[in-house]
């Protein structure tokens, strides 16, 4: 697997760590006090999040500046985009880190998928470098995989859509707000679920297809990709939902009739699954759900 190099200053792992990951503890200690123990200001309902309030390290004054400059930053990320991987985006939010802002775009048109590019900024002279507009690597390049792997098998993406949707209105979930999506820069995502890439290897053919024509059909795609030959381990279908009513609890019984309906479902996405149900509350700073009396089923194989 072709490792990606994380840099820590632009970190953003945002809806993953609340769907994959049970390391996330979101009462950290901070400024001497628990955020538990100031729920009202670091959490808010599911419903109401649109990523406002969402925060990297050390970035207030370079988010203020990149937001006073948002379209001198905007022209600067749309072109690296057309640039680099022939790709138009529509540019949402935009927040600081340590050495610049991270970008959090959307492709136009099919394949479509969301994902970040970082523009780097001089502080002290309050300059945005627009020619060195860059992202880790392989972020963008997964997100293009995704992106094909949910073009390819969208039928099969919108029969995992329904039979969610219908788990949440039988059982009072609900996923995100859509205008926080992009904020989680998740690839291929919708407010139910994102698809992540555990091994690019097997791709890297469609990346070098992309970058000379990102404009095929869903067909040519398809007779690039032979499905049946990838490995459900190298797909991640990570799956977050929340109570729909404040102070609800998850409830293991939930997420295991969930897991049931995902195996006993024909024409679904090959992946490994992880399942997530959360209370109704995000934290807004992270852009996770994931707290202590979150419910998890994780490594679902469907084949």
């Amino acid at each position: 697997m072709i490792k990606k190099i994380i840099l820590v200053t632009s970190i953003l792992f945002v809806f993953i760590l609340g769907g994959c990951s049970s390391d996330m503890d979101d009462s950290k200690e901070t400024a001497g006090q628990s955020e538990e123990n100031n729920v009202e200001d670091v959490y808010v309902p599911v419903q109401e999040y649109t990523g406002e309030g969402y925060k990297l390290d050390n970035g207030e004054e370079t988010g203020r500046i990149a937001n006073e400059n948002r379209e001198v930053v905007e022209k600067a990320v749309k072109r690296f985009f057309k640039e680099e991987y022939k790709t138009e985006v529509t540019v949402h939010h935009i927040v600081g880190n340590v050495d610049g802002a991270t970008v959090f775009v959307e492709s136009i048109g099919k394949p479509h998928f969301y994902t970040y590019a970082i523009i780097p900024i001089d502080v002290k002279n309050e300059e945005i470098l627009e020619d060195n507009v860059w992202s880790q690597e392989w972020q963008i390049e997964d997100a293009i995989i995704a992106g094909i792997y949910g073009l390819i098998l969208e039928e099969k993406f919108n029969n995992l859509t329904n039979l969610i949707s219908e788990v949440t209105e039988k059982h009072n979930l609900v996923g995100i707000n859509s205008e926080a999506i992009p904020i989680g820069a998740n690839r291929f995502s919708n407010e139910f679920y994102f698809v992540s890439i555990r091994d690019e290897s097997p791709f890297i053919p469609i990346i070098e297809s992309y970058l000379e024509d990102p404009n095929r059909s869903e067909e040519e795609w398809s007779e690039m990709i032979n499905i049946n030959d990838v490995n459900p381990e190298s797909i991640r279908i990570s799956v977050n939902l929340y109570m729909e009513v404040a102070n609800a609890k998850p409830n293991e019984k939930t997420i295991e009739m969930l897991k049931t309906s995902i195996e006993e479902t024909d024409n679904l996405p090959k992946g490994m699954y992880g399942l997530s149900i959360h209370d109704n509350n995000i934290n807004k700073r992270k852009a996770v759900g994931s707290k202590k009396n979150s419910v998890r089923i994780d490594n679902l194989i469907k084949n």
